[in-house]
């Protein structure tokens, strides 16, 4: 079975830097919650890992179609509750220009079910996507 590890380390007295394959991610908090405001929130950096990887994912399918997409884009908001903070329901709308038009929802769904954060949130949150 394949793994995926990060090493995400302090760099400050409220932030910290995630490392993955040479990549670098800082995350704090936002003034207003007792950070510096130096980088997204760990739960911004987790929907912000969904669209990475559902877009990843639906421009790799377009090319292997040799399907034009152009401006693809990623809207994601979740809902949150306390005790214990939490993600309730991620809603995700995916708009694009591609040619030919009606190939969107079916590239769509072909990213969904082949997104590694898609299919570990699904099991975890109520998650769903459409086009826009």
């Amino acid at each position: 079975m394949a793994t995926a590890t990060v090493t995400v380390e302090q760099i400050s007295s409220t932030a910290s830097r995630g490392n993955a394959r040479g990549h670098q991610l800082v995350m704090d908090r936002p003034e207003t919650k007792g950070g510096t405001n130096v980088g997204m929130m760990g739960g911004e950096a987790v929907l912000n890992g969904l669209g990475g990887c559902f877009m990843s994912n639906l421009l790799a399918a377009a090319k292997a179609r040799n399907i034009e997409l152009k401006n693809a884009r990623a809207d994601i908001e979740a809902d949150m509750a306390d005790a214990p903070s939490r993600f309730t329901a991620i809603r995700m709308s995916v708009s694009a220009q591609c040619n030919p038009p009606e190939e969107l929802g079916k590239l769509v769904a072909v990213a969904e079910h082949g997104c590694i954060t898609v299919n570990t949130l699904r099991a975890a949150v109520e998650l769903s996507i459409k086009v826009v």
